[in-house]
């Protein structure tokens, strides 16, 4: 059986990525294909790789400039890229992965992480949602042309899956699949993590976006300055964000996974503050021993075991609104529990990679020898 991974592009470090290393522990052999990547942005492991990006990707290789010439160049340049000769070709997108040209007669499996959210959602975007009548007019003609090729493209597919049971409704209203979506859990790589003795600050690890909420953390820790916050990540509003923070807060990027789980292993506790479909941070937190405390929803409800009245069985604790006062209330409530790290341990390793390789690969062959 041949298989071939797609990944909508390799310029960043992220869960998406993440995945497709996974991917690649399932099924070693498997070239990957791609619209972009660059070896120096994302994580290390894929200079093993054999990649085969698109002629877009051999002159965009950053993030910001991938956003600003993805319509209309990215997106021809994804549908040129021909994926041939493949028994399995396995994508793993959010946009223009599924847009390459596959054979009739491969096995197309979807893993959606969700639906293209400009062309399905596409109010979630500040720029899209407050724009001004000229530039409506502008982004809904692009958004037309792209939900239309998202949607054909998608028709391709025989099978999806996605990351979380959040997502399924969202699948099943825009591509309108042939049969059950499911459901496979991204892995978290315990190996990689280790328990050891916490310190004395709270960890943030996330990508600098709006919807990411590191604005409301140092909001909060601002008025908690007398607790130290180190933010790990990079993105769009760094500037801003550091211009904000206190002096307890201070800032980390472009570290190798042995400090990253250092860090995570010396913290009292992760704070999650997003709605994210799932979030993988929370559990690298847990591999580590660590406690989470995350706004209660999305992922975590399926990842994370919440504090009620016993913090030795818990994993987490839940503030139940996007606030400074109501991330400060957790914040304090941490402060007086004693979690159990080795249960806490016990919760990610549910979730560890050989975990999600067994499940790809059992759900892959099941369905290709469903097809012959």
């Amino acid at each position: 059986m041949k298989v071939a991974i797609v990944q909508d592009e390799l310029v960043r470090k992220g869960g998406a990525e993440q995945v497709v290393l996974s991917f690649q522990a399932a099924f070693p052999n498997a070239e990957i294909f791609t619209l972009s990547y660059n070896a120096d942005k994302t994580y290390p492991e894929f200079r093993k790789s054999t990649i085969h990006t698109s002629w877009f990707g051999k002159f965009v290789k950053g993030d910001k400039n991938l956003k600003r010439f993805f319509f209309p160049f990215g997106v021809l340049a994804m549908r040129m890229l021909a994926v041939k000769g493949y028994d399995v070709v396995l994508l793993s997108t959010t946009h223009c992965a599924k847009y390459v040209q596959i054979d009739k007669k491969s096995l197309v499996l979807t893993y959606c992480h969700t639906p293209f959210r400009l062309v399905w959602r596409p109010d979630s975007y500040e720029q899209v949602k407050n724009a001004g009548a000229f530039k409506k007019i502008a982004y809904n003609c692009v958004i037309n042309i792209l939900r239309k090729i998202d949607e054909k493209s998608a028709r391709r597919t025989d099978f999806f899956i996605t990351n979380a049971r959040e997502v399924v409704p969202r699948i099943l209203a825009a591509y309108h699949p042939k049969n059950p979506v499911a459901v496979i859990n991204p892995a978290v790589k315990c190996a990689n993590f280790y328990v050891s003795e916490p310190s004395d600050y709270y960890l943030l690890v996330s990508r600098f976006e709006p919807y990411k909420k590191v604005d409301l953390v140092i909001d909060a820790f601002n008025k908690l300055n007398d607790k130290k916050l180190i933010i790990v990540g990079t993105g769009s509003m760094e500037a801003e964000l550091k211009k904000q923070a206190g002096r307890n807060i201070s800032f980390l990027q472009g570290l190798d996974s042995e400090k990253l789980a250092k860090l995570y292993s010396g913290c009292k506790a992760l704070v999650f503050p997003q709605h994210e479909d799932y979030g993988i941070t929370p559990l690298e937190a847990n591999a580590s021993g660590r406690p989470v405390i995350a706004y209660g929803a999305g992922g975590v409800l399926e990842t994370m075991i919440p504090y009620a009245d016993d913090a030795v069985k818990a994993t987490a604790i839940f503030f139940k609104e996007q606030t400074v006062e109501s991330l400060i209330e957790a914040v304090q409530l941490s402060e007086t529990l004693h979690f159990d790290t080795n249960f806490i341990r016990s919760n990610a390793e549910r979730f560890d990679e050989n975990v999600f390789k067994e499940e790809l690969k059992k759900f892959v062959l099941e369905k290709y020898n469903e097809q012959k």
